[in-house]
């Protein structure tokens, strides 16, 4: 991967009024994302869609103009979900999407994910030429040339309608009780729709955004509430969103977290029984061990990807294979949709569930997690931990410690000033110690 100053592992991302995530910038990227798709050819419509941010608004009409400004058409799709923009990307033969979103983090935090006319997320030398364009200043193309902008007023129903084509006519939610978690986010509005539209009894939580309380204490990143809601109404199992509807984690009816490494396992070991899989699977760094010696064990090939569904998505377009994801809940799903998708992925799981005749508990219990530690250190600034002598050492160190018996793994992220410090292995006492010694080194060094 190529370095550049602004896009990170998931596009480019920060505190609203820090640059870059700026009301100026926003203008400039507009500007250069349409100078990168002119002269890339791609001289159609740019969509543009948001999650439930304050700040989306301002954003919006940044982009807008910018865009505008280099004689580019707009399309606003309002508040959806990100994969919906990457598919109505797709469907309106559009250049580009642009998704104004955070995902995961809160409300004062912002960001920018771009789509190619495929769906797919743009590949590094298109990121890199659109950085190139955002140091040269903004000149406004002729008056006579500028873009348009409109409003894609039946976006919802669209994206809608897609989820439910990925699962067989036949397929109804019938009888089942889910818990609904939509984090205040983008997934409010159209994804109790879906689920209700294939029959299931739905009870619905965080799908009230006030603009300030996405992912606050719901969602794919706080499950207690889900965990409790799904106790208290004894439902059959319980599913959350997070901000921009891309990553999805479940609960089972006992109030069991079931993370994106065991909904991995679930759909590639379903889809291999029934002969559906067709390859082997993709995770990435972070996957948990288990995953592998699992898949393994059935036979089904395990390849690990940089971490990111974009590089997720590059190993299984290379091998030609359908699923892979990450413990996050990004699941990528090839012959259901070009990108990590909460609400599409959510529905193959419960069609494994309703398939194999299994609860969601029983259909884990083929894959034993091995004990897995991580800290998170806060640094100022991002930096590789591999650049630095001491911490290297540190690291192996401790790989010779834990030899044969687990693995570790350093990296910066690439949405967060923090470096990840993570190892795993068959002794949790161990694990802990190594990933707290480690962790202090790195504290240390930080610059």
């Amino acid at each position: 991967m190529s370095q550049r100053k602004y896009f990170g592992t998931d596009g480019i991302r920060g505190r609203v009024g820090e640059r870059p995530i700026t009301p100026e910038f926003m203008l400039h990227l507009g500007w250069a994302a349409g100078q990168a798709f002119k002269r890339k050819g791609q001289h159609n419509s740019v969509l543009i869609g948001k999650d439930t941010r304050l700040s989306g608004y301002m954003f919006e009409s940044a982009l807008e103009a910018g865009l505008s400004a280099a004689g580019v058409d707009v399309k606003l799709l309002g508040p959806m979900p990100t994969p919906a923009i990457a598919y109505l990307t797709r469907t309106f033969r559009a250049s580009a999407g642009i998704v104004i979103s955070a995902s995961h983090n809160p409300h004062h935090d912002n960001g920018i994910k771009f789509f190619s006319p495929a769906g797919t997320k743009l590949d590094d030398a298109l990121e890199s030429e659109i950085e190139r364009w955002l140091d040269t200043p903004i000149q406004v193309c002729e008056p006579n040339e500028l873009g348009k902008a409109s409003r894609v007023d039946d976006a919802p129903g669209r994206y809608v309608e897609f989820c439910k084509s990925t699962v067989p006519n036949e397929f109804t939610l019938d009888g089942m009780h889910i818990v609904l978690d939509c984090a205040h986010g983008a997934t409010y509005h159209v994804a109790p729709k879906v689920f209700q539209e294939l029959g299931a009894q739905l009870t619905v939580i965080g799908a009230k955004p006030d603009g300030l309380n996405i992912n606050l204490n719901v969602g794919s990143t706080h499950l207690d509430a889900l965990k409790q809601m799904v106790a208290e109404k004894k439902a059959d199992l319980g599913i959350a969103f997070d901000g921009d509807g891309d990553r999805v984690l479940m609960v089972d009816q006992d109030g069991s977290e079931v993370d994106g490494d065991e909904l991995l396992y679930i759909l590639a070991s379903q889809r291999h029984s029934e002969g559906r899989l067709h390859g082997g699977v993709v995770g990435t760094l972070m996957t948990n061990l288990g995953v592998e010696l699992a898949l393994r064990d059935l036979g089904i090939e395990f390849e690990r990807a940089s971490v990111g569904d974009r590089y997720v998505m590059e190993r299984l377009l290379a091998n030609n294979w359908l699923v892979g994801g990450e413990g996050s809940g990004h699941m990528v799903i090839r012959d259901c949709t070009s990108t990590g998708d909460g609400i599409v992925s959510a529905l193959q799981v419960l069609l494994a569930v309703r398939r194999s005749g299994k609860t969601m508990a029983e259909l884990r219990q083929g894959m034993r997690k091995l004990p897995q530690k991580m800290i998170n250190v806060r640094v100022a600034q991002r930096f590789d931990p591999h650049s630095r002598a001491d911490i290297v050492d540190a690291m192996r160190s401790a790989e010779a410690e834990l030899g044969d018996a687990g693995r570790i793994l350093l990296r910066a992220s690439g949405t967060e000033p923090l470096i990840r410090v993570m190892a795993e292995g068959r002794n949790a006492e161990d694990i802990r110690r190594v990933v707290e010694q480690l962790a202090l080194v790195v504290e240390q060094s930080t610059p």
